[in-house]
């Protein structure tokens, strides 16, 4: 944190010279920059005891109307995968293939959006721009009851994965701009094991629906109604309750506001900075751990997008009815949300472990599948557990969010990695869900031997980040005299505000 003690009381309510320099409009944008300045009326003694009431009020008000939308978000998503397991296949026309491509269809609007929308986010009020995202959503889900045929499916998935494209990068963007980079692994987790309680809550709402049969409508169409009625609620409490930045938080006072915005300049990239700079967009051409973070995109797209789209097929192929293999991805979310917070502790409790954990998550899945690969088919229940273990593929996903997230400043550098890890992840989606091939059923040989090399590409690449940042943090420290180290942290967070990159800024250190 700056020392932002003045030994003349008379001053010590008015800005610095240097945190002046930050609000000098041919310097910086940053929507924080004015909170910031105003800081120096608060003492560190008493920044971090109010800062901790700030992060408790944060958590309170924050973090369950994020679960919320995520969990809801993701129920979206798995409600092709529910509506498979009754009549929807034959009802549409989608045997063979054209299933897959239904399913695939929704990733290239994610590809086609992904992008823009995260330029989207750095230009436009971000609760604003996600909320109304999250409305179009529900619509979308709604209109899938009405789909007469393959072409009309086609269609319906492709826009929705385009108002899909901004939801994940929005929670990343919120969780960086309210909390501290030690603090976003656990938070970060929690809300992507949201994904897990969708799963169960899919999974029963699946089940329940699928013995309605006094109605007009059948049972997967029931699933998208529903589905996306919840997603419409969820959209107007986000819209009601979900504050911009912390600059706009409404539940914070003017001196709550302050605290927050200083407790998030340790982070070392600002708050949010709204000018495009192209500079930072070429730096990315050239740096290694940013290029390993998005192979790893494109690695999690391509299991994601096989398992949640035929983890109902691989349960239906080891012997259980369409129903059965909708009941039976319960403990799939069960084990998602526990491994996910776990992982997401670990990360911020034990120092430079994000990505040895990301690294050694992977090893359970990889486990499963080949338990999948070798295990008979009589032992149908052995099956099952392993197919359950590829639900952790969010662990992986969410901790290799973060180290993109608190490892690359320069907002337009930020915003544009993220636009291609999601692009990549996109593109992964679709290869994913058209690796099983019918004809090999139950065992997918194809698909289990592309999930295996995935999991495996993942590891290295963790490891090759990790060594990338280590080694720059461990030069960075030796060119560093005792004197220069003593004020690095206080340069780093105005060179966060000034929307210097990671690798322009000398004093930015890197969180493995």
């Amino acid at each position: 944190m700056p020392d932002i003690k003045h030994a003349d009381a008379e001053t010590q309510n008015e800005p610095s010279a240097e945190k002046n320099d930050v609000l000098d409009t041919g310097n910086i944008r940053d929507i924080g920059a004015e909170l910031f300045a105003e800081g120096d009326q608060v003492t560190p003694e008493e920044l971090e005891i109010e800062g901790a009431e700030v992060r408790k009020i944060l958590d309170r008000r924050l973090m369950p109307i994020i679960y919320l939308t995520y969990c809801v978000q993701f129920l979206d998503k798995l409600s092709l995968n529910y509506a498979s397991a009754y009549t929807l296949i034959p009802d549409l026309g989608l045997e063979g293939q054209r299933y897959s491509w239904v399913a695939a269809i929704f990733n290239f609007g994610y590809l086609a959006f992904a992008i823009p929308s995260n330029l989207l986010i750095q230009r436009l009020p971000l609760a604003k721009y996600m909320g109304a995202m999250l409305m179009i959503w529900a619509g979308l889900v709604v209109a899938h009851v009405g789909a007469k045929n393959y072409a009309g499916m086609l269609v319906l998935r492709f826009i929705l994965g385009m108002a899909e494209a901004g939801v994940s990068p929005c929670m990343m963007n919120f969780t960086s701009m309210f909390y501290r980079r030690s603090e976003q692994p656990l938070r970060m987790a929690i809300w992507l094991s949201a994904n897990g309680t969708a799963t169960m809550v899919g999974a029963l709402i699946g089940f329940g629906l699928g013995h309605v049969h006094n109605t007009s409508l059948k049972s997967w169409q029931l699933i998208f109604l529903v589905i996306g009625l919840l997603n419409f609620v969820t959209g107007v409490i986000f819209l009601s309750f979900m504050p911009d930045s912390p600059s706009s938080a409404k539940f914070l006072t003017h001196r709550q506001r302050i605290i927050a915005v200083h407790r998030v300049s340790e982070n070392m990239i600002g708050v949010k900075t709204k000018q495009f700079k192209f500079s930072q967009v070429l730096e990315l051409t050239y740096d290694i751990k940013v290029h390993c973070i998005l192979a790893i995109g494109i690695a999690s797209g391509i299991i994601n997008g096989g398992v949640s789209n035929f983890a109902s097929a691989l349960i239906k192929g080891y012997g259980f009815s369409g129903i059965y293999a909708t009941l039976l991805q319960l403990p799939t979310g069960a084990i998602e949300a526990v491994i996910v917070p776990i992982c997401g502790l670990v990360s911020t409790y034990v120092r430079d472990s994000r990505c040895i954990v990301l690294a050694v998550v992977c090893l359970i899945p990889f486990g499963g599948l080949l338990g999948i690969r070798f295990t008979d088919l009589s032992q149908r229940w052995t099956l099952v557990g392993c197919t359950w273990l590829q639900y952790i593929i969010g662990a992986p996903i969410i901790v290799s969010w973060n180290v993109l997230s608190t490892n690359v400043a320069g907002h337009t550098k930020r915003s544009i990695a993220n636009g291609l890890w999601f692009t990549l992840y996109a593109g992964g989606n679709v290869a994913g869900a058209n690796i099983f091939f019918a004809h090999e059923s139950p065992r997918y040989y194809s698909a289990l031997t592309a999930l295996l090399v995935c999991y495996a590409g993942i590891i290295i690449c963790a490891g090759v980040a990790f060594t990338a940042m280590k080694m720059q943090n461990i030069r960075r420290d030796q060119k560093m005299t005792i004197e220069e180290s003593m004020g690095r942290q206080d340069r780093a967070v105005l060179d966060g505000f000034k929307d210097m990159t990671d690798m322009e800024s000398k004093d930015f250190r890197y969180a493995l």
